[in-house]
């Protein structure tokens, strides 16, 4: 490397230290995962890269270079237009492609020339993508997790939110994973995010945790949905002090309706998902259970599933799960309304 290319260059490291973090590579690679809090402004777009790449194949890399060229300085012209020319003289942002090469370097030079403080980032996004990877075999050690465990229904990721409010730190599972964990339990209208994007959110959220103070988090199988939690941070998970929540089945019955509204709002979406227990439960237990949707007899179906599918599948695999769950403590709760849920979170959070 040479020393004017050093001198625009910056690590891993360094990230808290620049005003911005961009994006240079096309919009298809950043849906993929990026760099927490980066913006994305393509140098090539997800068409442009493709016409780059085969005319390198196909020509020559003297003729890809050339397209390529022109089209790097039409997009850093019109991103220099629309997003940076507010920035003041002293504006220093982070630039990154895939490798640290040509991309994010074009950008960092004009910017630079421009006399922004711009730097590239060294090896890019797969340095940083190797960094997450290699930090998930380390943060979780060490760690004071405190495990929320019990069936399906006993309202562990409300109280999850709960903890958070009150100040505790909590790592939110199936709100990273945009999945309930469970059959039925796809957000509606959301997909998941991708598994990069999963471990990067996981990473960021473990590196922002003070290691002196205990980290909640609710009961999982090694999937979420169809992500799976990477095995070092499961291992640990599993060896965490366990809270059993323990609450009646009406209480939990009342929770699922409002937890699972959404269904509730699509009974055609909630019949077909019922289609995924046939396996377990045969046609004509899911036909009686999706005659109970058209009937709208919410309450009913769900202690239906709760006794037939959840809690029998709680029993099988979710008690086993958790190394200390025997010798948990009990937190048994009358109600799983907010104010109920609230009380039990400062009583944990001063335990």
């Amino acid at each position: 490397m040479s020393s004017q290319s050093a001198h625009f260059s910056a690590s891993l490291d360094r990230l808290d230290e620049f005003d911005a973090i961009i994006d240079v590579r096309s919009p298809a690679e950043f849906a993929e995962d990026h760099i927490p809090g980066a913006i994305n402004c393509p140098v090539l777009d997800d068409a442009e890269r493709a016409q780059v790449g085969t005319l390198y194949k196909q020509v020559s890399p003297f003729e890809a270079r050339k397209l390529g060229a022109a089209l790097v300085s039409r997009n850093i012209a019109r991103h220099i237009e629309t997003h940076f020319l507010s920035k003041p003289k002293n504006w220093k942002p982070l630039i990154y492609c895939w490798r640290g090469g040509q991309r994010s370097g074009s950008m960092t030079l004009v910017l630079g020339q421009i006399g922004w403080g711009a730097r590239r980032l060294e090896g890019g996004y797969k340095a940083f993508r190797q960094r997450v990877i290699e930090a998930l075999d380390t943060l979780p050690v060490g760690r004071d997790f405190r495990i929320l465990c019990g069936p399906t229904g006993s309202a562990k990721t409300a109280l999850l939110d709960a903890l958070a409010a009150a100040g505790e730190q909590v790592l939110d599972l199936e709100g990273l994973a945009r999945h309930r964990g469970s059959v039925l339990g796809g957000e509606l209208h959301a997909e998941q995010p991708g598994q990069k994007t999963f471990e990067t959110q996981l990473w960021s959220a473990l590196r922002g945790f003070d290691p002196a103070r205990p980290v909640w988090a609710e009961s999982e199988s090694r999937r979420v949905g169809r992500l799976h939690v990477p095995a070092v941070l499961f291992e640990h998970l599993r060896d965490g002090a366990c809270v059993r929540v323990q609450a009646p089945l009406a209480a939990r019955v009342e929770h699922l309706l409002e937890r699972y509204a959404d269904l509730i709002a699509d009974p055609q979406d909630f019949i077909r998902k019922l289609e995924r227990l046939t396996p377990q439960h045969g046609h004509a237990q899911v036909e009686a259970w999706q005659a109970m949707v058209t009937a709208g007899a919410w309450a009913e179906l769900a202690e239906a599933l709760v006794v037939r599918h959840y809690d029998p599948a709680y029993r099988r695999g979710g008690e086993g799960l958790y190394r200390n769950l025997a010798a948990g403590r009990d937190l048994p709760l009358a109600r799983l309304d907010a104010a109920s849920l609230a009380a039990a979170a400062r009583q944990l959070a001063g335990s």
